[in-house]
């Protein structure tokens, strides 16, 4: 079996590379710039810009499954060569908010529901097997604080007591893994959470225990936040996670046991996270 890992320089790639070569598994790693890939030793790499069609003939050669990123402007195209060169399986790392009602008018869960739905059609006409995951909030959103709690300072939220569910990367990639190589658990959907439904205030308290660091929340509003994310964030993206967090303020959010039934441990905490990644939040 060789598989395609799509986005090999993602944390969630990476460490699915780890594992299907610590398996003795053939897998090849794709970026859009393969030369700045450090894979493991033994697999190769080759170029695949979910955005550029002419690379998908050259990458999906010889693949039985792929690892798939949600990118949603050649995915017809990309369905159509990995039948035409005999994939198999499709995992797609999705997300939780294709569950949501307005799915497809949100910006952020648009791209995901998109090839969600281009898998499924091909699956249920035969072309191969599509099974998509959907994690909630990434434990590694945390890092977009490690600015502020290096320097001392108050992390700015519209919404402190917005619930999430912070999964580590190192469960999705395991999750991946599962389905990747048990034929039994291909052709459905999986909602991942982490163990634990958390505000962002008790969320910063975990990393303040984890760092040594201040780490205290400030509330502003959502018109302040907006502005000081607008020049890396664009206005659309902004507005869908302000109405996100607001939908869940002071509201924990409902969890899954899938993290253990793929993997068959529990999801890993998010204390266990922020003691992993601490050094990012320390001077």
């Amino acid at each position: 079996m060789t598989v395609l890992i799509t986005g090999s320089r993602g944390r969630v790639g990476s460490a699915l590379l780890d594992l299907l070569r610590g398996a003795g598994i053939k897998a090849r790693a794709a970026s859009k710039n393969p030369a700045d890939l450090s894979p493991p030793d033994g697999i190769d790499t080759v170029r695949c810009d979910l955005s550029d069609p002419a690379d998908f003939e050259t990458a999906l050669d010889g693949v039985d499954s792929v690892f798939l990123y949600a990118e949603p402007s050649h995915i017809d195209t990309f369905v159509a060569q990995a039948r035409s060169a005999g994939v198999q399986h499709i995992a797609l790392l999705s997300s939780s908010s294709v569950l949501a009602p307005d799915a497809a008018e949100n910006p952020i869960a648009a791209s995901h529901l998109a090839v969600e739905r281009a898998l499924a059609a091909a699956a249920a006409d035969g072309a191969f097997e599509a099974t998509h995951l959907q994690p909630g909030a990434f434990a590694t959103n945390a890092l977009q604080w490690a600015w502020a709690i290096r320097s001392g300072r108050p992390v700015e939220l519209p919404y402190p007591g917005s619930h999430g569910d912070p999964i580590h990367e190192q469960d999705v990639a395991e999750s991946a893994f599962a389905v990747l190589t048990d034929p039994g658990l291909r052709g459905s959907s999986y909602l991942l959470t982490g163990p634990e439904s958390l505000d962002f205030t008790e969320q910063l308290a975990i990393l303040a225990e984890a760092t040594g660091r201040p780490a205290a929340p400030a509330a502003v509003t959502p018109e302040e936040w907006r502005r000081s994310v607008s020049a890396h964030i664009p206005e659309s993206f902004a507005d869908a996670l302000l109405s996100y967090w607001a939908s869940h303020d002071g509201r924990p959010v409902p969890l899954t046991r899938s993290v253990e039934e793929l993997t068959g441990h529990p999801a890993r905490t998010f204390a266990e996270w922020a003691t992993g990644h601490a050094d990012a939040f320390r001077p």
